[in-house]
């Protein structure tokens, strides 16, 4: 009995010991274990989109390091620390768009980049977590729910870095950011009467929107409502689209056998419609499998958010996690024909690295107010 009692208390100081070893890590080892699943489930995917194409795997690869050591990074940064550094991170990101305007670098139409020299990089991305952040630490300066004025000068600090993204343009990374900011107002205990004002204003003014829109922004709306119009043009994209969706059926091809992303009918296979691809040669129940990995991931992010300890930290992380289901939403929506096409891609699938590393920045956050909350609460 001696030895089982002696035996049972090792085990048990083993397990505390390893729990307090991933504390200090600051992880929360089922966000970053689902996250590694979606990761490599998308590096799968990816080489078979791709035509097998390694090089672009390993390009993939190097990204995907990259961005989890910035989420390992930021996870060590005390939740804190963030809200003290609010203005300075939005004030920074303020200064590099103004900066894009006049120094930035134009590619495929579009004046978004800054070169450093050693690389390029967009200052809008810095965006989709410095709004998030300092609409946070203005509410948690200031009584809930918010006042009028306070709502004003929230709006005021989503509204501004939004027109400057979107004169680049970029509509999809302004909505995005609109939208970050949106859900801040909205945890914060926004009466709905405001909210109710607020969606019939959009409608009234959806004319005036519509003539701000460029030309080939328009000309997605209008393919979204009827992509048949023109099948070799605008709608080429979406109608292969559906027809790659829909041909994987419930088991979908088989991997490497997707006869519209093989040869080639799909355009962006590997970016923008890499789900499309993932349909076809998984159908049905692959799908499932990736939309309850991806609401997982949302279901732990709510729960740190419910978790958080303070109003900063609760804004905060309520409204990254709900960026996150805009992003797979809008893909997912686009590529099958529900919403239009506005260049979003599949978190953590689609082929690149700037929108990546942000995501993986926001994830970090998230595990600095969790695991530190616990720090806390010990």
């Amino acid at each position: 009995m001696k030895i089982a009692t002696h035996r049972t208390r090792r085990r048990w100081g083993d397990r505390r010991g390893s729990r307090i070893f991933v504390r200090g890590l600051h992880l929360d080892i089922p966000l970053v274990l689902a996250l590694f699943t979606l990761s490599m489930l998308g590096l799968a995917i990816l080489y078979s989109a791709s035509g097998q194409n390694i090089e672009m795997v390993n390009r993939q690869i190097f990204r995907l390091g990259a961005a989890f050591t910035v989420m390992f990074l930021v996870a060590q940064v005390p939740a804190h620390h963030m809200e003290k550094w609010a203005p300075w991170i939005f004030a920074m990101g303020l200064a590099l768009l103004i900066a894009v305007i006049f120094f930035g670098e134009t590619g495929k139409g579009a004046q978004r980049w800054l070169d450093l020299g050693i690389f390029k990089f967009q200052p809008s991305e810095i965006m989709k977590i410095a709004v998030p952040i300092m609409v946070s630490w203005y509410f948690a300066e200031h009584p809930l729910p918010p006042s009028t004025k306070n709502l004003f000068m929230a709006s005021l600090m989503i509204i501004v870095p939004v027109v400057l993204i979107a004169i680049q343009p970029d509509l999809g990374t302004s909505l995005l950011i609109a939208g970050s900011g949106v859900f801040v107002l909205l945890l914060s205990g926004i009466r709905w009467r405001l909210v109710i004002r607020f969606i019939f204003l959009v409608a009234a003014s959806a004319p005036l929107l519509w003539y701000g829109l460029h030309d080939y922004q328009r000309a997605r709306v209008i393919t979204f409502l009827n992509p048949e119009n023109d099948p070799l043009g605008s709608g080429y994209h979406i109608i292969q689209s559906k027809i790659a969706i829909g041909s994987g059926g419930l088991y979908g091809k088989g991997w490497f056998n997707g006869s519209q992303s093989q040869l080639e009918f799909l355009p962006e296979r590997s970016t923008d419609f890499i789900f499309a691809a993932f349909g076809e040669e998984f159908g049905f129940f692959g799908i499932m499998l990736l939309l309850a990995l991806y609401l997982f991931i949302i279901a732990r992010g709510l729960y740190i958010a419910s978790q958080a300890q303070d109003t900063f930290t609760r804004l905060l992380a309520g409204s990254l996690i709900l960026t996150f289901f805009v992003y797979f939403f809008v893909n997912i929506s686009m590529v099958t024909g529900l919403l239009p096409v506005v260049g979003l891609p599949l978190p953590m699938i689609s082929y690149g690295g700037t929108s990546m590393v942000t995501i993986m920045a926001s994830f970090g956050i998230l595990m600095s107010i969790h695991t530190h909350r616990k720090l806390l609460s010990t």
